[in-house]
Formats: C-alpha cells, structure tokens, sequence
C-alpha cells in the first residue's frame, strides 16, 4: 500500500473553521453498505436501532496553548523575550513535555511567566523540552484555563487564532478526564437533546477515555504505509465499561465507537475472539486496511485529512473503494470537513 492510495483533493473552501449550531444540525453522511445518504446528526435516532451502543471518549481537552515571556538572568541583566508554548502530557514526576517556539533560545533553569498566577521553570532540553510549574492540582487546571487557549488543529490554526469560543466548541458535552490535547471531534456533534433522544429510542452508551495527543497530527512521511510507526497515546476501559459492551455483543446490539480515538482503544482492549475487559495503557495501534476489526460493527466520524492515518482506519473499516466513492460523495455535496465539520456514519456491508 502506497501513502498515495490514501490521496484525494479537498477543495479550500471545504475545511471548516466554526461549528455547526446547534451541534445535532451538522449533516450526516450515512453509508450503509453500498447504500448513501444525505442527513444530519439528529437523525441518528432514527437510524440506529434499539440496542445499539455507542462507545464514547470521555476525555477533556486542556487549554493547552500558552503565550509567556522568558525570564534570564546573565549575571548582568535580566533577559525578557516572548515564548509559545503548547503542552503535551504530564510526566510521572509532575512536569510536563512540551513544544515550543522559539525553542532554541529557552535554557535549561529560565523561567517562564504565563500570568500573574501561572509560571513553569525549564528543566529538561536534550530529549524534548519539559517544564515544571508552580502550582498543581486544581490551583494548576484553573490557572492554566484562565491563562491558555485551546490548542485547535493546524489547519484551523492557520486560518484563525483560538478564542473564548472554542473553550466551549472544542469540547464534549460529557468531558471529564483532563489530558486531551486535541478532541474527538466526532462526539462534538452531540448535545444534551440528541442524546435523551438516543436514550428513548433504546440506543445505550458506555464511556471510555483515550487522552488523544499531538501525534494525531503529525503526517505519514514514509510511501509503504506499513512502515509507518504510530504515536501512543494512553487509555483506560473499565470494567463497567467492558461489561456492558460484553453484554450488548451477548444481545445481539450493535458496537458503535464514536470517533476513531474510542475505535482505536476498543480494538487495542478486545481479544482476538472480541471479548473485552478492564485495560489500561498506551496504545500505538495501527489500522490500515488488511485489519480485522475485532469489537467494532461501525463508525461515527468527521471527514479526514488526504494521506492520513485516519483514511487509512476508515479504508479498512469500509474497503478502500468504497471510501472513495464517499469521500468523492462529500466533497461533491459540500460537506464540511475536519475537526469543526461534518460527520460520517460509517456502516460496513456485513452489519
């Protein structure tokens, strides 16, 4: 399989900036097998069946994107210079990793000031910058919300800087596990509506959580997709969780992640018979098409980047052929794509 398999030209005016309002009003694509609809979000209660199970990431996205000035102090005068910094994942030890711009000229021991309340010292440089903050706990999560933005994706960041708005946009209406750098964008289509609407049409949800990193946006550089190596990212399934996934498989419900981020975890966890129980752990899963998808029956998801390993999950879900017709579908009836765009529901033929 060449990277070039995966390619397809997106129009510029396709990438969403903004989200749909509200957020059920998103349109929906529904590939069922070989048959393709136009609808939207809100009409998923309609669509799926009584005993369906939506699988759903409840991970929270932290204001990740900090703007700070650098503190030096020579020996002779103290240094100022401004500083971009995007966190990444907390370490064992209470520091964070990060990325930042300009990187070269931070040093090992300079402070960083980030408000009058939150600041971070540099504490490591040679494999990739870590800083240590001044607070922690609460203090440190409602800091860093009144100090940072959100960190939205690059193709949305080019086209405009974050704002108070995406705190709210770029964010499920269920998160409650801070550590996301990025969100799973699928489930920013729900709100409170559509899911009691869901609930009375007899479709059950379970929560997991996979904190999705920046890795989910670095591209695919090698041309044999095989080759690829996929950034971890860490994840727990509960037993509660696993239970009534179990159960809904027993009654002969459908699994149905929400996002490729709660797909990506719940094959990790299934065993080769798909069987499903407690985990938890980084996950480095790979899916391109070949895969044999162990728990997974569908797929709700947004419209993804050319050459991504996210072309690559939904090719294998629904065949590579069949994934052209509907992107080429999309693109014809102007959906809109990418994280604040619209959504898939990604049915394969045996289900």
């Amino acid at each position: 399989m060449n990277l070039n398999d995966f390619n397809f030209d997106l129009p510029e005016g396709r990438i969403a900036t903004r989200p749909a309002r509200p957020r059920s009003s998103a349109r929906l694509l529904l590939a069922d097998g070989p048959r393709t609809e136009d609808r939207y979000v809100y009409d998923l209660p309609d669509i799926l069946r009584p005993g369906d199970r939506l699988v759903l990431n409840d991970t929270k996205v932290i204001p990740a994107r900090l703007s700070g000035v650098r503190w030096r102090d020579t020996g002779t005068e103290i240094v100022k210079a401004k500083v971009e910094v995007t966190l990444l994942e907390p370490q064992a030890d209470g520091s964070w990793s990060a990325l930042a711009k300009p990187l070269r000229k931070l040093a090992i021991g300079e402070k960083v000031v980030f408000s009058d309340d939150l600041s971070a010292e540099v504490t490591a440089l040679e494999a990739g910058l870590y800083l240590r903050f001044n607070l922690k706990g609460t203090d440190f999560d409602a800091a860093l919300n009144a100090a940072g933005a959100m960190p939205l994706p690059p193709y949305i960041a080019g086209k405009r800087a974050a704002d108070a708005q995406d705190k709210q946009d770029y964010q499920t209406i269920w998160a409650r596990r801070s550590g996301a750098v990025a969100a799973p964008t699928a489930s920013l289509h729900f709100d409170e509506p559509l899911l009691a609407a869901l609930r009375d049409r007899g479709v059950t949800m379970s929560f997991v959580t996979l904190h999705v990193g920046a890795g989910t946006f670095l591209p695919v550089t090698v041309d044999d997709v095989t080759t690829h190596r996929m950034h971890a990212e860490w994840g727990e399934i509960t037993a509660e969780a696993a239970a009534e996934i179990t159960a809904t498989k027993a009654a002969g419900g459908r699994i149905i992640p929400v996002g490729t981020t709660a797909l990506r975890l719940i094959e990790t966890a299934a065993g080769a018979d798909g069987s499903l129980a407690a985990w938890q752990g980084d996950t480095d899963i790979f899916i391109y098409p070949g895969y044999r998808f162990k728990i997974t029956q569908a797929l709700m998801t947004n419209f993804h980047l050319p050459k991504s390993t996210l072309m690559m999950l939904v090719s294998a879900l629904m065949g590579a052929d069949r994934i052209k017709e509907i992107y080429a579908h999309a693109i014809e009836q102007e959906y809109r794509f990418f994280s604040y765009g619209d959504a898939s529901l990604l049915i394969p033929s045996q289900t």
